[in-house]
């Protein structure tokens, strides 16, 4: 398999992939432990501020769910060297910075579920997924995602 062949493929999806992002915090970007990549948690770029369900919509959720998801796929490249390395995208958790009645993060998260599907296919790319509704998050972000993958060093 060439070595760019997934990164080859990115811009049929309009995907750039940026720099990956560096940590807000004191963590680390990512960690590697026996053949799984843990992304620490990633939001959307431009940073935007706001909660689904007063300040943005499902849909603009779900984009801003995407774009988070082209930040992780930035680290991943970065850890990995090429997103070629990817066996497997394990797990897509998300945190939805919601109004308490607010009920549609399922469907936000999709933003990003569909761009893993894209980008690895369906045997690569389906994953198991969790997602919350949350009272704040880190700068006030409409949505963080991290993220489990298993990769291969071939």
């Amino acid at each position: 398999m060439s070595i760019d062949r997934i990164a080859e493929r990115l811009p049929a999806f309009g995907i750039e992939l940026p720099a990956a992002s560096e940590p807000a915090a004191r963590y680390a970007n990512y960690v590697k432990a026996n053949g799984l990549l843990f992304v620490s948690g990633k939001g959307p770029a431009g940073q935007p501020r706001g909660k689904l369900g007063i300040d943005y919509t499902t849909e603009e959720g779900c984009q801003y769910a995407r774009l988070a998801g082209i930040e992780v796929l930035a680290v991943v490249k970065s850890a990995l060297g090429s997103l070629d390395h990817v066996k497997k995208v394990v797990k897509i958790q998300g945190f939805v910075n919601a109004s308490p009645d607010f009920d549609e993060h399922h469907k936000v998260l999709n933003g990003c579920s569909d761009l893993m599907l894209d980008v690895f296919g369906p045997e690569k790319g389906s994953h198991a997924r969790s997602v919350f509704g949350a009272v704040s998050v880190r700068d006030n972000l409409p949505i963080i995602i991290d993220s489990i993958f298993e990769y291969t060093e071939d």
